[in-house]
This record gives C-alpha cells, structure tokens and sequence, in this order.
C-alpha cells in the first residue's frame, strides 16, 4: 500500500545559497548567523508569505521553497535580491550577504512536508550558475513566467548539470529593479557620466573609426579629472547602434549625466555637435555644434572638455587642467592612422593585430613625438608576446617596454604610457615596478578603469589578493559592462587570497560566456580541489585537454609572474589534490 504522506504535483521550487558562506562563518561566525537569522525573519519570509511561497526548509547556508506558481516564485525571487540590495547597503561593513537563487518548475515528491526529485535538484544546480546576487531560472519556469513577469531575460544556452543526465535549459534574470548588482549601480557622490559613442554622419560606415575615436578620446581626457566619476568606453559604447533613450542608459549605467554627439567628416572639414543630457529628466545641460577645419579637432576636442567640466561645475586641481589633452599631433594623418589601429584592436585576432601595427608605425613615422601611437603600439606588441605569434618574444616585449617607455619620457603625465609601461614590466617578471608604474596610472587617472584592471592583476600576482580584489572591483563598477576576462582576474586575486567558494561562481560565469577557455577550467580545476570536490576538478581538467590538448602546467609555471612560490604552490596543490597529473 502506498504511504499516505507522500504525494506528487507540479511545483515551483526556490533554492538558495550564501556566497562564501564557510568564509563567512570562519570571520565571524556568530555575527554571520545573526545577520542570515535577521534576513530571514525580516525580509524572506515576508517575501514567501507575500508571495504565497512555502518555506520548506533551511539549509545553513540556504533555504529551500515551494510555490504553486512559477510567476510566484521569481517575483518574490526578484523582491528577495532586491530587499537584500537594500539590506547590505544599510550596513557598515565590507563583508556583504549575497545569495545566489535558482528556480525550476517540475515534478516533485512531497514526503512529511519535505520536497524530493529532480524538479528539487535542478533548482539546486541552477543556483550554482548564477553569479553572486543573481538569479538563474530554468527552461520550464522561463516559458511559464516570459512575458508575465516585468524583468528581463539572457539565454543561457543548455548546461549540463550534476546528477541530471539530459541537458537544462538556463535563464539568468538580466538588469532590473530588483537586481541589485548590474541593474542600478549606486550613483556616486561625484558628478558620473557616461560619454556614448558619437553618431557616424559621414555616410561613409569606413568613417565609424573617427567618431568613435573622438568620443573615445574624450572619455581618455575627462577620466584624469578625480572630481568626476566616469564610465569607461566598453561599457558606454554597448548601447552602440540601439534605440535606448538616454534616461534608460543613465539608470542602467549608474550616472547622473550623459555625453552624446555626431561627427561629420568629410575632405578637410568636421563638424561635430555635442550635447550634456541630464539622466534623470532627459533635459539638456548644455549644447552646441563646430564647424571647423579638420585640423581643429585637438582643439575641438578640449572645448567640449571644459564645458562639460563648466556645466557640471567641477572644481579642478591644481594640475588636473594642464593635464587634460595632450594627444595633439603634429600631423592630422598620423592621428588618423593611430584612430585606424585603435578600431582594429577590438579584434583580438592575429591578422588585425598585424595591420594596427602597421598603421602605427605610419603613425610614429609621420610625427615622431605622437604620445597615443607609443603607448598603444606596446599594447599591440604585448598582445603578440603573450599569444605567442612571433619567433623571438623577448625582442617582441623588449620592443614594447621600449614603446612604452617613449610615451611616458615624452608626457609624464600620461596615465596610459604608465599602464603600458606596467605591462611589460610584469611579463618581464619585475613586479615590483609594474607596482610602481601604474600607481601612477591610477593616480593621474582616477578613473581609468583599465588601469585599475591591470593593477589588480599585478596586484594578484604579487601576493597583495585583497588590495587586487579592490582595485579589480572598482574597475568593474567604472565598466559594469567590462570585458569577462575580468571575471577571472577577479577569480584569480580571490583564489590567491585562499577564497576558493567566491572564486567559483566567477570562473563559472566565464566559462559560460567563454566556454573555450582553459586558463579558466584550469584555475577552477584547482578551486574545486581545493573545496575537495574532486570529481568536478577532474571533469574541467578533462575540459581543458578537449580545448588544448597540449595544455602544459610546466609552462605556465615558466610563463606566469607569481612573486611569492607559496602562490603558484596553491595553484598546482589544488590540481593534486585531484590527482591531476601536473608534468
């Protein structure tokens, strides 16, 4: 005879977890028991009973719900992330709750109020996909909730999820109100602003490379000023080519103004128009258009700098204004070949690398005192080092440091000839003056979110996790839309640091967005040896083979810069750990 308590029927089942939460409990056990007791009383349980959820159990580190509805579920989802956004913010202290929330619907097994099945364990997998503060649905609850619930969607492609044998479809909840990392960023006590790409009026599509390369060159001058907040060009230049109104593109991007402009070029003239748009109502601060000769673009450029700083009525230090522009070239073709090879190197492939070096080169040739063509071709020469797409590597870095070192001998005061400097110092291993060279970076340009990126991962490399991790999350906060690659470099300071549950969810996220990448499984691999799930650092090591089969841990151990060996020991000790051959 069947046992009368145990019952099957579709639900909506909500699981989740709290980020780092063995970290936690190590620092500070009985104030994280506190505070999880406290966000459970006063805000989740509510949520639930709003809602009409059903707490079905607590788990130490996360808690597990019922609903009747899928639409019930993320919603009262959506309000939990949401309500602890405005929880961890109400708090001092640098040691935030976050939690990661999967939601599946399916079949399940009531047993003595428990639920059982895979429609329990799918939620429980999907959990772990999502980022910290996130929210992962499942392909069944997506179809029931798409087009009723006011949020938006990223498809997640299908993964393959512990213990389930078919595949599951993914989900990630995308920016909204109730997503308290991406969706609203807090708004600095600075004036913030986001300068767009300007719009391309030459009906010419070969001329995009100008007019991006003045919105991005006004970006590089304004970020110099400390008494601005300014997002960098990969997070403002996404809404490229979209139909966003500005208000939207503020909120998202979390700043009080926006820049935007047109560009029309064409044989020796410009004409450019500018306008300073306030975020909030849509209204214009300040407006106006140049009509000039091309070689007045410099000029151009630094009237557009101080109307912005006039119209937000920011108060310049001393040097801040003798430091604002200093790009000027001699010659108008040698700035319009650097703003060629500048195009070419969002293309991270060997043959456009090539011909950015070129141009160059043309660049350096027609006026041997141009700032920009130095430091960015150490960039381009960098790049050929580290992928290897050259015969002699050391004359290719030694080249670069040299390229480097002009820029900065020629403006000591330019932030980027520092970071390009700092660059090449740190794959010659001498991290001690990469340190040095881009603090200066990043003192001359407060906000010069890839400097701050490549002080993180100095930082990380030698031994200083904590102070890497801060520096890398600023960045990300400049660049919310920032590149992945950074979710690694952010993984790797929190795996030096020994955070190996933080570092997770990061490393999985880009291999999500990445999925060929293998210094990612393998930093994972070693993460999940660490954790002592060794099963799960044997599968990313089986990953890494399929993608690189001549993956060698003997040359990265040649390669990478790791000041103190007791790093690169955490490293391969996590892989042995698994029983991961290392030779």
């Amino acid at each position: 005879m069947a046992d009368e308590r145990v019952q099957r029927r579709l639900a909506a089942i909500l699981a989740a977890d709290v980020v780092g939460y063995s970290r936690l409990m190590g620092d500070d056990e009985e104030g994280t028991l506190a505070s999880l007791t406290g966000h459970l009383e006063e805000l989740i349980e509510p949520c639930l009973a709003e809602h009409r959820g059903r707490l079905v159990k607590t788990t130490g580190d996360g808690l597990l719900a019922e609903f009747a509805s899928a639409v019930d579920a993320v919603r009262c989802a959506v309000a939990v992330q949401g309500g602890m956004r405005a929880r961890n913010e109400a708090v001092d202290g640098d040691r935030p709750i976050l939690f990661r929330i999967g939601v599946n619907l399916g079949d399940v097994i009531v047993r003595d109020g428990d639920v059982f099945g895979d429609g329990v364990n799918i939620a429980a997998r999907l959990e772990t996909l999502a980022e910290p503060s996130r929210i992962v649905v499942s392909g069944k609850g997506y179809d029931e909730v798409h087009g009723k619930v006011d949020v938006d969607f990223d498809d997640l492609g299908l993964q393959q999820v512990k213990n389930i044998a078919a595949p599951v479809a993914a989900f990630g909840i995308r920016a909204d109100a109730g997503d308290p990392v991406t969706a609203t960023p807090p708004i600095s006590d600075r004036p913030s602003i986001a300068v767009l790409a300007f719009d391309n009026m030459s009906g010419d599509t070969e001329q995009e490379y100008f007019s991006d390369g003045i919105a991005d060159d006004i970006i590089t001058d304004i970020s110099k000023i400390s008494g601005l907040f300014v997002i960098a060009r990969n997070s403002s230049f996404a809404y490229k080519g979209q139909a966003v109104g500005v208000t939207r593109i503020a909120r998202e991007l979390g700043v009080k103004y926006v820049l935007e402009g047109s560009v029309r070029k064409a044989a020796n003239r410009v004409r450019i128009t500018a306008q300073l748009i306030d975020g909030a109502t849509g209204g214009h601060l300040w407006a106006e258009r140049y009509d000039r000769v091309l070689e007045d673009i410099f000029a151009i450029q630094d009237e557009i700098n101080r109307s912005i700083i006039d119209a937000l009525k920011i108060e310049l230090e001393l040097d801040e204004r003798t430091r604002l522009g200093g790009r000027q070239a001699a010659s108008i073709e040698a700035y319009d070949f650097a703003l060629r090879a500048r195009g070419l190197l969002l293309d991270s492939k060997r043959e456009p690398n090539a011909e950015a070096m070129g141009l160059y080169e043309k660049s350096i040739a027609l006026d041997p005192n141009f700032i920009t063509a130095y430091e960015e071709l150490a960039i381009v020469l960098y790049v050929q080092y580290t992928n290897g797409w050259v015969e002699d590597g050391e004359a290719v870095l030694e080249r670069g440091l040299q390229m480097a070192s002009r820029a900065v001998e020629l403006d000591p005061t330019n932030p980027r000839g520092y970071r390009a400097l700092a660059i090449g110092l740190t794959w010659k291993h001498d991290l001690d003056g990469a340190i040095e060279q881009i603090g200066k970076a990043v003192a001359l340009a407060p906000n010069f979110a890839e400097a701050l990126g490549t002080q993180g991962y100095v930082l990380s490399f030698a031994s200083r996790p904590d102070e890497a991790a801060a520096s890398l999350q600023r960045m990300m906060r400049l660049d919310p839309q920032h590149p992945h690659i950074y979710l690694y470099f952010l993984a790797h300071a929190y795996f030096v640091g020994g955070a190996y549950e933080d570092a997770v969810p990061l490393l999985q996220r880009r291999i999500r967005l990445q999925p060929e990448t293998d210094v990612s499984r393998v930093l994972l691999a070693s993460c999940f040896g660490h954790l002592g799930r060794l099963e799960d650092a044997r599968e990313q090591w089986c990953e890494v083979l399929r993608i690189s089969p001549e993956f060698s841990v003997e040359h990265r151990a040649k390669v990478l810069p790791y000041k103190n060996p007791a790093d690169w020991e955490r490293f391969v000790g996590g892989l042995r750990k698994a029983d991961i051959p290392i030779t």
